[in-house]
């Protein structure tokens, strides 16, 4: 018996000319992310997609259409992910591969979303609800222990600042169904042109009206943008050294120097703040009597200046007793101890450093997914540089700088409450959401982009940056140790930026906004929850449905 039936010469055409509208599809809406940055392009990348899913009936041709679409669109725009041209760490260019398939898999959600709505209620119905589809699967993917939400439709569009306004309300996630709708009014304005002209004006009218209306009212906002007030002089340190070269950094105390003499061009231009990217230094710095780190609190004493750095940074339990879960166990000496890939802030008024461990790993890179519950796999996965298998975060801190004897410009406090991300995290806006709840006056970045070549990866890591501005109307600074080093202010503008591969300081005045939360950070998961109950209520139904069809008298007997 044959699994498959032979398909005829017509259905051979029209299946190459389906393929070709998902392979234009996922073209359009690659080319809208950095650093092409075509953004209008995804207002109308999904459209062919939309066209072909709803030719499509059976749940394999339509999974079979958002795969293909997901590898067009994930091959094109993180191609750079696995390193491949930097050639130099076989296990990420393994991973880096792995994601290549893996990823187009996120696309299947809403495909099959959109099969389970269309079997409960009607294919029309299963077309206007596909936006929260959309969403849903691009949540699902940023909560999952392989998370990796890069390509989310929302951050696709960050490089049309006036656009992006309105996420001071509705997040990225906001804009993904926003977007997503444009595409879906456009291709039903299609659909219907032939037919009913008179409808397809009226959903070509309401597309326009979802493009136009955030223009308006971002426009609106820049032209009333306050840059005035309170302002925080930072010097932003990049040293452009080789990550795959410093893990092997024989002289700590030559690299300290480096970052410490470029610290003194950022002291001369009066900087109130210094900032070194992350993981500046291959060690524990805060483990036992470090020289290092007293040379870094006299430099802060001596210059009256405040230091925050990327910093690996380790803790030591007294026993078993004490040890988190998670925490790691020293196979010579027996003691339990966590690793964190953190941030440390270093302040003239006190010996204490503060830090912030990094909550959101990089699966594979900084983390095995579910190691902890299948712990062979941390034995068999391991990234040959790097001080690998962190621990995951668990507390959203903020640090605090207090004013130093250099005068903050036009200063109102005496505190200034940053918010530290780590490289990656910057792409979670829930995260920077909660910390923005938390009171925070501005935002911090430091990233090691430097891993991935000068590729697509750190131009689109740079430009999701500017969304955060938006959604929490705070100033973003990223400093990173090959670029992009920036300062982004609270409308999603990039201010003053250095270039890729150079060493570099760049000193400037980053505005402090002590504003109350904006409606987003105060509310970050409406769009998902939203999304979230009309999923599950779909799928619900869809598999009350089946076993129904599969049991058809249990009705009957549950009456009796």
């Amino acid at each position: 018996m044959k699994l498959f039936k032979a398909k005829t010469p017509e259905e051979k055409r029209v299946l190459r000319r389906e393929r070709l509208l998902v392979l234009v599809s996922g073209l359009l809406t690659a080319a809208a992310f950095p650093p092409v940055s075509l953004h209008w392009l995804l207002f109308v990348g999904l459209v062919p997609l939309f066209l072909i899913l709803d030719k499509r009936t059976s749940l394999r041709s339509l999974n079979g259409a958002g795969y293909l679409f997901g590898f067009i669109f994930s091959f094109l725009t993180v191609y750079w992910v696995g390193a491949f041209t930097e050639m130099k760490d076989p296990f990420l260019m393994i991973a880096g591969g792995a994601l290549l398939f893996f990823n187009p898999l996120l696309f299947v959600i809403p495909a099959t979303l959109f099969y389970c709505a269309d079997k409960v209620i009607n294919r029309k119905t299963a077309l206007f609800l596909l936006p929260f589809f959309w969403l849903i699967s691009e949540y699902i993917y940023s909560i999952t222990d392989v998370s990796f939400p890069w390509l989310t439709l929302g951050q696709g569009i960050a490089t049309f600042t006036s656009y992006i306004q309105i996420a001071d309300h509705i997040g990225s996630m906001g804009l993904t169904v926003i977007i997503a709708y444009v595409n879906l009014f456009i291709y039903l304005a299609y659909k219907h042109f032939a037919m009913n002209r008179k409808l397809a004006y009226r959903y070509g009218s309401v597309a326009v009206l979802m493009i136009l209306l955030p223009v308006i009212y971002g426009n609106i906002v820049l032209s009333n943008a306050d840059t005035s007030g309170e302002k925080l002089r930072v010097g932003i340190i990049q040293p452009d050294l080789d990550p795959y070269e410093k893990w092997s950094y024989g002289d700590l105390t030559k690299l300290a120097r480096l970052h410490l003499e470029l610290s003194d061009k950022a002291i001369s231009q009066n900087a109130n703040l210094i900032i070194w990217p992350e993981t500046a230094l291959p060690v524990y710095l805060l483990e036992g009597g470090s020289e290092v780190r007293d040379t870094i609190m006299q430099y802060t004493l001596k210059n009256n200046v405040s230091l925050l750095t990327g910093m690996p940074h380790k803790i030591v339990y007294p026993s078993k007793e004490y040890a988190p879960y998670d925490a790691k166990i020293h196979k010579i000496y027996e003691y339990y101890y966590s690793t964190y890939n953190a941030i440390l802030l270093f302040t003239p008024q006190s010996y204490h450093v503060q830090n912030y461990n990094k909550m959101k790993l990089v699966p594979f890179g900084e983390k095995t997914p579910y190691a902890d519950k299948i712990p062979l796999l941390g034995e068999l996965i391991k990234w040959s540089v790097g001080i690998g298998a962190w621990n995951v975060g668990t507390d959203t801190t903020l640090l605090v700088m207090t004013k130093s004897g250099h005068s903050f410009k036009d200063v109102v406090y005496d505190t200034v409450r940053i918010g530290g991300l780590v490289c990656y995290e910057s792409i979670y806006p829930d995260l920077v959401a909660v910390l923005n709840e938390l009171g925070a006056d501005l935002f911090v970045v430091v990233t090691n982009d430097s891993w991935y070549g000068n590729t697509s990866g750190p131009y689109q890591h740079k430009e999701f940056a500017a969304l955060r501005a938006v959604e929490t109307r705070k100033s973003v600074v990223r400093c990173a140790n090959g670029g992009i080093s920036c300062v982004i202010d609270p409308y999603g503008r990039t201010t003053v930026e250095t270039k890729m591969y150079t060493r570099d300081v760049l000193v400037a005045d980053v505005q402090i906004r002590r504003d109350e939360p904006t409606f987003y950070s105060r509310n970050p998961l409406i769009a998902a929850k939203i999304a979230s109950a009309i999923s599950v209520l779909i799928f619900g139904m869809f598999w009350v449905l089946k076993l129904k069809k599969r049991f058809p008298g249990q009705d009957d007997i549950l009456k009796e």
